[in-house]
């Protein structure tokens, strides 16, 4: 336990500040874990392949580690197995499936979809009205929601999917217009505005593999700015309270939106996360803006310079009045949530619900439903030396009468990863007598229950939370409740806070991994847990699966971010190399791509390599397993400065890169990956 917790003092920018607690960091408790005679016999090869083997006391069976009973229940028999010749890696412009499939980009930024459905112009020409009405840039987490039943179940449904951030060279014609570090034509602003956010649409599958838009009542776009509720204990808080909501019950925007989640009634859940730099607060930060980076400078993109018009004075968090009421001082801590978005209702409002935590939320998923039973989410704080959480709810989920209120209600917990291969979750709820404990010992005080969810790092930091390597996308398999989470890397690794040795000596962790774990009696709900590591990502010499062997060219890769795992029990990795690491690894990672893996095995091949400088993101299908959604995010990303990564995908010729959907289908009709 830490005896004083110091707040953050962030330097500006857009970049998530690290955690400077004294909380041990993951490679440290693996590093403990791993045996000294393991290491100085073989290395890092030997020291993981005896964690994968089960050389904790905790560890869990591998491989094989499915039961008899849940093996049986596999949808379509398969479980897991993987039938496809993997690709190799690929620097082209294009998209690469296996032989016998098929790609194809759909719904690309800029598709009009709702009002009077504005065409898409090249060059930035759009206007920031026909924006509002079309497809938002930077596609990330996507989920589809089927509108019939039986087999027309996968040809017609609701496409959810939210837009993490913008390009601004790409967005307009010559890049934000700046003068005197203000912005200064207003319309810039407003599509800026309305490029974030989640854009929800009506889909038809036309011929095979062929989807259009069905022009309905469902479509929407919500925005930076769309009106929102706050639901849970911090709804009424004066730390919510703002001029625009004096009785702290609503707020504007969901911004940097990145993965998402849906909820067994059907509603879709959008996770704010680098949200924090697009505010500015230049009069002294409170720790609820410090522990989270939110700048003391020039914002992200500066909409708060326009000034005179509220929807964009609001992002100057600033103290200006007498009270909160009479400023944006809070407007920050109206983010940073998970947000519940019904497709099915055109004229709901978005919910933001506060009782599950506000940090960088990288997603949000559930555990397999038990009727009468709570239910139990996980999140990821994405940003180096951050923390998992899981929620679980106070009502029992029942069939057909659950809805949203339930989210409302419950105890956030945070991961603790013990060295021996064991976990705990610690209560983050000032009722519970462990949790104040924690917070008198550190020094820090909580007023109630809404001041440690708007603190949620601050009250993980307390309770002695495990620092993790970016925690990025979860998944929790759906007959063994295996949950697996994708940890990408941590540049800040080495040193003295987050030691480098012989058993983890990768310096800046570069490559990430895939943990894994096991909740005590398979109840999700449970307070402890085994953990192991499903795979650690890397080059040949420098890797492990599952049984301990590395990877190889059919499946090398690296920083792992989005995972899912599919209706037939397979696991999808998808790959972040950042900017930096795509330009350096090209030649041996070549572009970012997406692999399978059969997670009772641990067998894992190359399934697809997407175009330049792009993030392969988001993956769904449809309930048959016969279409798959995924999203290629930023494609040709630093390409302006770096033409070795520029892209014109998907139009070709000299188009400005467009992030897009991609549509996977295989040639005769049978189950992805099969």
């Amino acid at each position: 336990m830490n005896d004083k917790i110091e707040l953050l003092h962030a330097t500006d920018g857009d970049e998530i500040p690290s955690n400077t607690s004294n909380n041990p960091t993951f490679a440290s408790i693996l590093e403990r874990r791993m045996s000294r005679r393991d290491v100085m016999r073989g290395g890092i090869a030997a020291a993981v392949a005896g964690v994968f083997a089960g050389a904790g006391a905790g560890a869990l069976a591998a491989p094989g580690f499915l039961p008899p009973q849940a093996q049986a229940r596999a949808p379509f028999g398969l479980k897991g197995e993987l039938g496809f010749e993997p690709v190799p890696v690929s620097t082209a412009d294009t998209t690469v499936v296996p032989a016998g499939y098929s790609a194809k980009p759909f719904l690309p930024w800029g598709t009009p979809i709702c009002g009077d459905y504005p065409a898409y112009l090249d060059g930035g020409l759009n206007t920031g009205a026909d924006q509002e009405c079309q497809i938002g840039m930077n596609h990330d987490g996507i989920h589809f929601f089927p509108m019939a039943e039986g087999d027309e179940a996968n040809r017609h449904g609701i496409i959810c999917m939210n837009h993490e951030y913008i390009d601004q060279p790409k967005l307009h014609p010559n890049g934000a217009t700046i003068v005197g570090g203000a912005r200064v034509i207003e319309d810039e602003v407003r599509k800026e505005v309305a490029a974030h956010g989640v854009s929800v649409v009506e889909v038809r599958e036309v011929a095979h593999g062929e989807w259009e838009v069905v022009k309905g009542k469902y479509n929407r776009r919500i925005t930076a700015g769309t009106p929102m509720k706050i639901s849970g204990p911090v709804r009424g808080s004066d730390l919510v309270k703002t001029k625009y909501s004096p009785d702290g019950t609503m707020t504007r925007g969901t911004i940097n939106n990145c993965a998402h989640g849906y909820t067994p009634w059907g509603t879709y859940l959008t996770c704010e996360e680098n949200w924090a730099g697009y505010f500015a607060n230049r009069t002294g930060r409170p720790r609820e803006h410090a522990r989270y980076g939110v700048a003391t400078g020039n914002s992200r993109y500066r909409w708060d310079t326009v000034t005179h018009i509220d929807e964009y004075a609001r992002f100057d968090a600033s103290v200006k009045g007498a009270s909160a009421t009479e400023d944006y001082r809070n407007e920050p801590n109206g983010q940073g949530w998970i947000v519940e978005i019904d497709p099915f209702d055109p004229s709901s409002t978005p919910v933001k619900r506060t009782a599950m935590g506000r940090f960088a939320h990288e997603g949000v998923v559930f555990a397999p439903v038990q009727n009468g039973q709570p239910l139990t989410f996980y999140s990821g704080d994405d940003a180096r030396n951050e923390y998992i959480y899981k929620f679980v709810t106070e009502a029992r989920y029942q069939p057909g009468r659950t809805r949203g209120d339930i989210l409302d209600k419950g105890t956030l917990y945070v991961a603790v990863f013990n060295d021996d291969g064991s976990g705990e979750w610690r209560a983050l709820d000032i009722k519970d007598k462990a949790f104040r404990d924690a917070a008198a010992a550190a020094g820090v005080e909580f007023k109630d229950q809404a001041d440690v969810l708007v603190n949620t790092r601050l009250a993980a930091d307390v309770v002695g939370a495990t620092k993790m390597d970016r925690p990025e996308w979860g998944a929790v398999h759906p007959q063994t409740n295996e949950v697996y989470f994708a940890l990408t890397n941590n540049s800040t690794r080495g040193g003295e806070s987050n030691p480098v040795d012989a058993a983890n000596p990768r310096a800046a962790s570069a490559f990430g991994h895939i943990i894994r774990w096991r909740e005590q009696g398979n109840r999700p709900w449970a307070l402890r847990f085994d953990w192991d590591i499903f795979v650690l990502a890397g080059p040949v010499e420098d890797s492990r699966k599952l049984d301990g062997t590395p990877l190889d060219e059919t499946n090398i890769f690296a920083s792992p971010d989005g995972i899912w795992i599919d209706y037939n029990g397979v696991l999808w990795i998808q790959t972040d190399m950042g900017g930096s690491q795509q330009r350096a690894e090209q030649d041996r990672f070549g572009n970012n791509q997406m692999l399978a893996a059969n997670p009772y095995t641990g067998e894992i091949r190359r399934f697809f390599v997407g175009p330049l400088g792009q993030e392969v993101t988001g993956c769904i299908t449809t309930p048959n397993n016969r279409t798959m959604f995924i999203n290629i995010q930023h494609p040709g990303e630093s390409g302006e400065a770096f033409p070795q990564v520029a892209s014109n995908w998907p139009d070709g010729g000299n188009a400005r890169a467009r992030s897009a959907t991609v549509i996977i289908t295989k040639d005769d009709g049978g189950v992805i990956g099969s």
